[in-house]
């Protein structure tokens, strides 16, 4: 699995989403309580941009319809079986690193 750098960690600001296009892919990364969490950055339910949406503590919160996922788990709200996936995340020499698959 390829370690990717997808971001500097001065970018990456308590309570703001912030969104990367790694490979092909969206991913939102969100800073709670001094860590850094890598999830998929495409709502499931009509693809609405994670990255453009509140983060209030760990819950992310989708712009368009309010779905809202754990940033640290990728767990929905209501539906636990519905979840974004998570990635691993390494913080290095200022660097944001990702784990892909």
């Amino acid at each position: 699995m390829p370690l990717v750098a997808i971001a500097h960690g001065e970018q990456v600001r308590e309570g703001q989403p912030f969104g990367v296009r790694i490979a092909g892919q969206d991913l939102v990364l969100c800073r709670v309580e001094g860590e850094i969490y890598a999830l998929d950055g495409v709502c499931p339910h009509v693809g609405g941009p994670l990255a453009h949406g509140a983060l209030h503590g760990r819950m992310l919160v989708c712009p368009w319809h309010a779905w809202e996922f754990d940033c640290v788990t990728g767990e929905h709200d209501r539906h636990p079986a519905c979840r974004l996936r998570t990635y691993p995340v390494t913080q290095s020499d200022g660097q944001v690193w990702v784990t892909l698959d």
